[in-house]
Formats: C-alpha cells, sequence, structure tokens
C-alpha cells in the first residue's frame, strides 16, 4: 500500500501546557480526510530544513483528535540551543502558520482488559501513555512512571481510580537512565503484570528491557517497549542507533 503523501496542515492553536510541554493543534484545510480515531498514533512533522536543503522529519505522537484538527505536544528538553528544528519550529508557531505533515501511523495501545498494567516513559512518551490512560476501562488496575523536567509538568490525566502515576522529577532530562528502572523494581508483582509498555530515552530503554524481558520474563505478548530518543543524538542518528541495537538484541 502506497504511503500517503504529506498534508499542509495549518496552525489553529498553539500554547505551553506545562513548563517543559507545548502544545501545537494543527488543523485547516489540510486535514478535510484526515483519518478518525488517531490519538495515540503518529505523525511526521517536516519543518524546512536550512537553504531547503535535506527534509528534516521528526516524529510525534497524536495527543487528541477533533472534528476540525490534531493536537500535537512537543517535549522541551532545555534552552533553546537544544532544542531541535520541529520543537524550535513549534515554540515559535502562530496561529495561521503551515506545515508539511506525514502520517497518521498507527498508535501502540494497550491490550483490552483491566490489567495489571505497568506504563513507563518520560517527557516524549507522555502524550502517548496519557491516551493510553485514558483509554483504560474503569475497572483497570496497576501504575505508570512518568519522568518529568519539573514538578509544574504533571498533568491531569482522566484514568482509572485503580492506576497510580509515579511522578519523578529529574531536570537533566535523559541524564539519568537508572531512575526510571528503579521505579519500576519498586513495583510489587510485577511478574504478574498483563501487559507493560515502556518507551523512553535510549540507555533507560535498554536497562528497562533487562529487567521487564530477561528477568521477569515478559514476552512480546506482555510486552511493548521501544526508544523515542537518545541523549545528544538527533532523530536519524538514534534510528541508526535503534537498528544496530535490534541487530544485537535479536
Amino acid at each position: 500500500m502506497a504511503r500517503p503523501e504529506p498534508r499542509i496542515l495549518t496552525v489553529i492553536d498553539t500554547f505551553r501546557v506545562t513548563p517543559n510541554m507545548h502544545r501545537v493543534t494543527l488543523g485547516g484545510a489540510g486535514f478535510t480526510g484526515f483519518p478518525k480515531h488517531q490519538a495515540g498514533g503518529y505523525v511526521k512533522i517536516m519543518p524546512e530544513g536550512p537553504d531547503d536543503e535535506k527534509r528534516i522529519v521528526r516524529t510525534y505522537t497524536i495527543r487528541n483528535q477533533t472534528e476540525t484538527g490534531i493536537d500535537v505536544d512537543f517535549a522541551l528538553h532545555g534552552s533553546d540551543d537544544e532544542s531541535g528544528p520541529a520543537t524550535n519550529w513549534a515554540i515559535s508557531a502562530k496561529v495561521g502558520d503551515q506545515i508539511k505533515v506525514g502520517g497518521p501511523g498507527a498508535a501502540k495501545p494497550l491490550p483490552d482488559g483491566s490489567g495489571p498494567f505497568l506504563l513507563v516513559g518520560d517527557m516524549t512518551a507522555l502524550p502517548a501513555i496519557s491516551v493510553n490512560l485514558e483509554s483504560l476501562p474503569d475497572s483497570a488496575t496497576g501504575d505508570a512512571i512518568l519522568l518529568i523536567r519539573d514538578v509544574n509538568d504533571k498533568q491531569e490525566i482522566a484514568k482509572p481510580a485503580g492506576m497510580n502515576i509515579d511522578w519523578i522529577v529529574d531536570a537533566d532530562l535523559g541524564a539519568n537512565p537508572l531512575l526510571l528502572l528503579d521505579a519500576a523494581r519498586k513495583i510489587r508483582a510485577v511478574d504478574k503484570l498483563t501487559y507493560a509498555w515502556v518507551a523512553c530515552e535510549f540507555e533507560a530503554m535498554k536497562l528497562l528491557r533487562q529487567f521487564l524481558r530477561v528477568e521477569q520474563n515478559l514476552g512480546p505478548d506482555r510486552l511493548y517497549i521501544s526508544s523515542y530518543w537518545k541523549r545528544g543524538l538527533v532523530e536519524d542518528e538514534h534510528k541508526q542507533a535503534k537498528r544496530a541495537d535490534a541487530e544485537t538484541d535479536a
């Protein structure tokens, strides 16, 4: 099946959700025909490169979708010097601006049922984890471990009462990969989990993969795990690291 051509979407809103999360709502005429029910899936944001050289493509989760547009949240990693081209575009975007957008790509949802579930991620995975939490039945139980840069980055998430959220604060996001692992090790009866869903920085992902897949023997029917970024690398370089890791991990 041929990949659909990118759309030209228009900024219809832009604002700071928390100190380190910025949201851009995209819609406009180019949104006509966009597939429904894509929250939790992803799009490819394509800001123009310098002098229109190699096309820049960055991947982001669809946080919400309405009849008129999609919300895309951009985690801020620090100073403007540390921000990538898509984030820099987002924080400077104005209503009426246009951007080329590819996708959508499929979401990675939790399986049906009430769990218990474990969800682990940093701010880059917060949109996807939020969608998954909001999609759970009221009877669901389990834990979510979320790493954020500032205590004010906590967000209100509509979740079942039986799902606990452990917010971990570290201003130097991704610099301390043991934080998520240590928190996951404190979860009781990890071996009894119905499903674990993990997305975070590359080095933290590898530690969690060792714990959940190897030590706890969670097979692919009970575990989704992925790195969304690697500290110090841009997305294209991170993809190369992921490919190399997949080859050695096979």
